[in-house]
């Protein structure tokens, strides 16, 4: 796999920033979006709205499996021009998964971060937890296509990564993909709506 050049990231975070602040964070139109009991929706869906200043911020966390990679992606997130917001831990030392998971998932879903990164050392339980979060969409990836894969075609906003499965390299290239992966909507936007809905229907 080719890594993309500083160059082309700079390009496509641009189109990114210029689509999420041009777009206005919604998802899709409702008009023609069925619920299961056949009626329209009453409510436009739309994506947690991160505040102008924290649009390339990236909410980052690790309980102490992930502490090591957690450091080493908050280097490589800050020489691609990305803003980190470091949730912890902050030290080896033993802690519990769910505290930093639920720190990072909140970030994104208050719109204090624009994407959220998640590492513990499987990657599972984490993506758990942020996921009981309303507005988050936690996709745990292990490689270059479920990556690309959550962005397109679910619209992922955090990222789980297992540390004990992957090596530096290949979660750089992941967290690469992850983030430079625009919606691909149509389809996949319906899709996404009912995945609101559904969250929706469990917290009224």
């Amino acid at each position: 796999m080719s890594i993309i050049s500083d160059s082309d990231l700079q390009d496509l975070v641009q189109q990114i920033v210029q689509r999420t602040l041009g777009s206005g964070n919604v998802i899709s139109s409702t008009t023609s979006t069925i619920n299961p009991a056949g009626h329209e929706p009453d409510l436009t869906l739309v994506e947690p709205q991160p505040h102008v200043a924290t649009v390339n911020t990236v909410a980052l966390g690790a309980d102490h499996g992930g502490f090591s990679l957690k450091e080493n992606l908050k280097t490589f997130l800050l020489k691609q021009g990305y803003k980190v917001d470091d949730c912890g831990t902050y030290s080896p030392d033993s802690v519990d998964y769910p505290d930093f998971a639920y720190a990072v998932a909140k970030k994104v879903s208050e719109g204090d971060a624009w994407r959220g990164i998640i590492i513990d050392g499987a990657g599972i339980g984490s993506c758990m937890v942020a996921n009981k979060v309303r507005g988050v969409r936690a996709a745990m990836c292990y490689d270059h296509t479920t990556a690309l894969n959550s962005r397109e075609h679910n619209n992922a906003n955090v990222l789980t990564l297992g540390a004990g499965l992957i090596f530096p390299t290949l979660a750089r290239q992941i967290v690469l993909t992850w983030l430079n992966t625009i919606f691909a909507g149509g389809r996949h936007a319906r899709r996404v709506d009912k995945i609101t809905m559904i969250e929706r229907r469990q917290v009224s």
